[in-house]
């Protein structure tokens, strides 16, 4: 129904469109014939007498209210369809960034992604608004050229028509083919500045440190000389396209008027309605010019959609749909049967085969690399498995890195649970320990943080994470290195908070901590993308897993070299 109405709008605002250009050669042709028989009849008293002053001015009046309200109609109903279309473009590249490693490319490439669904969508309007719709209201006005004169002499129409085409169709293409080049090297250089900036902005400490400061600003400055000088070229090219226009007018404009002084000495025309056909050809070409600013973007429009295509064409062959997760087997809440994953640098994790039953706490221990977070990845959904079957419950995933935004508190929080109240705010903020810090601000809730949570501590942070993480309704609660980075005492108290309010619900943890592992049901170890083992609870081989984890005092590297050692003694 979406399709059927916006497809309605397109061909409505198209069709007001050539309405108004054609009442708009009417009203100049209509008021050219008026004057000029007015002029010639005041000349005859005789014939000023019987002269019918009124329904020639009565067309006049309603042509130019006519043209206004078409005009207006025009420019609300093509606006409307483009809005929707983009709109309902967005969406469609949300589904099908809604799906498994949408989060690591949001976190590999978060300015190119902003830039399709800002630039890129935007520059798609060029389509229909500066291209299709100008060109046929082009179209029909060439064919009302050609009708009007060719009722004069039919060969004068054919003529007139198919100068207006060939000369305003063909500067519109050789404008959008001389353009294109530049228009794609603007769009891309101005990408490059924004995406350079961005990292200058956010990275500065790190620029600094590495000595690269002076580099970013200089590849910073060559990007946007490039597109200055794209800029100066796409200038340059529509000046010769008005200029070109210019002439093709000029000269349509002379052979009309020969063509009219021709017929007017052969009187087969009076002098009126040579006016008319002056006056008609000199607005003729005024379609064609506004075809000017779509050639000059049909560069930039081709390159946007090149890139949203690929990403189209595989939304449209899943169906538009967003990826599903399966539901698992009564009593779970994880089941992989042989399932494997292929990260982007080509090694695989895998083939994993796993039950979690609901409400059960698992550790997932190994040294680094092992795929501890791979398997977090596909039980969240965020990444898609190469081959077997995963299904799991709706999963939270508090990770080690804490994603807060520049927003104020409340709305930081309710990005767990839209619809929750301040006192459901107040009640996690109280569970994670931060609640009497929130008070203490004056703004309260209404507190706005900066950029990733800038003016809280880092272990005031965490616990922001974890009062999201405990308004989240997800049955399955997944945490990566959630202590990571934290004194012992923070992330003593962050997790006994945690595990209290996790009752009833499935934790499944990724660590390297004793401290976290030590709280689980059951741990899994995980060796070289497979799982190499497990124990549960109270088994000798758990309390020998957990001695060689890492404890509070003990080094990242010490903690490896041990988990290695233990790995291949169990």
């Amino acid at each position: 129904m979406q399709d059927t109405g916006t497809r309605k709008l397109w061909l409505g605002g198209a069709a007001v469109a050539m309405l108004t250009v054609l009442m708009g050669m009417a009203l100049l042709g209509l008021s050219g014939w008026f004057i000029t028989a007015t002029a010639i009849a005041g000349l005859v008293p005789a014939v000023a007498l019987v002269f019918d002053v009124f329904m020639p001015s009565a067309g006049i009046r309603l042509l130019a209210i006519g043209r206004t309200g078409a005009r207006y109609a025009e420019r609300l109903l093509t606006h409307d369809a483009t809005l929707a279309a983009l709109a309902a473009l967005r969406e469609r590249l949300f589904r099908a960034w809604a799906r498994p490693t949408a989060a690591r490319w949001l976190l590999q490439r978060p300015a190119r992604l902003l830039q399709r669904l800002t630039a890129d969508v935007d520059a798609l309007d060029n389509i229909y608004l500066r291209l299709v719709v100008p060109a046929l209201a082009a179209l029909g006005a060439s064919a009302m050229l050609g009708v009007a004169l060719g009722l004069m002499r039919w060969w004068i129409g054919l003529l007139a028509a198919a100068w207006l085409l060939c000369a305003g169709i063909g500067i519109a293409l050789w404008q959008a083919a001389a353009s294109r080049r530049a228009a794609m090297q603007r769009s891309l250089s101005t990408e490059s500045v924004r995406a350079r900036t961005v990292d200058l902005v956010a990275g500065k400490a790190e620029l600094l440190m590495a000595g690269r400061m002076a580099a970013q600003c200089e590849a910073i400055a060559a990007g946007d000389t490039r597109a200055a000088r794209a800029d100066a070229a796409l200038f340059r090219l529509e000046a010769h396209a008005t200029t070109a226009y210019g002439v093709a007018s000029a000269l349509l404009l002379c052979g009309v008027l020969l063509a009219m002084a021709w017929l007017v000495d052969r009187q087969s025309i009076g002098a009126a309605v040579a006016a008319f056909g002056v006056l008609l050809a000199l607005s003729a070409m005024e379609p064609f010019a506004a075809l000017r600013r779509g050639a000059t973007e049909a560069g930039r429009t081709l390159l946007a959609v090149r890139r949203l295509g690929a990403v189209l064409a595989q939304d449209a062959a899943d169906g538009g749909k967003a990826h599903a997760a399966h539901v698992p087997a009564d009593g779970l809440a994880v089941e992989l049967v042989e399932a494997c994953a292929v990260h982007d640098a080509g090694h695989s994790v895998g083939p994993l085969s796993l039950q979690i039953r609901r409400g059960e706490r698992v550790a997932l221990i190994g040294p680094s690399g092992s795929g501890k977070t791979t398997l977090l990845s596909l039980i969240a959904g965020e990444m898609e498995q190469g081959s077997g079957h995963v299904a799991a419950l709706r999963s939270s995933w508090m990770t080690q890195r804490t994603e807060l935004f520049r927003d104020s508190v409340r709305d930081n929080l309710r990005l767990a649970s839209p619809r929750a109240d301040d006192q459901n705010l107040w009640h996690v903020l109280d569970a994670a320990g931060l609640g009497a810090d929130m008070r203490a601000l004056p703004q309260g809730l209404d507190t706005q943080l900066g950029e990733g949570g800038m003016g809280l501590s880092g272990g005031q942070a965490r616990r922001m994470a974890l009062a999201r993480l405990l308004l989240s309704p997800a049955e399955c609660w997944l945490l990566d290195e959630a202590t990571e980075g934290l004194d012992a005492g923070v992330a003593g108290d962050v997790l006994e908070r945690l595990w209290s309010a996790s009752k009833g619900r499935t934790l499944v943890l990724a660590t390297h901590w004793r401290r976290e592992a030590a709280m689980a049901d059951r741990v899994i170890w995980m060796d070289a993308g497979r799982i190499a083992g497990q124990a549960h609870r109270g088994s000798h081989a758990f309390e020998q897993a957990l001695a060689h984890l890492r404890a509070d005092d003990a080094s990242g590297d010490a903690t490896e070299d041990a988990w290695r050692e233990t790995s291949n003694n169990i």
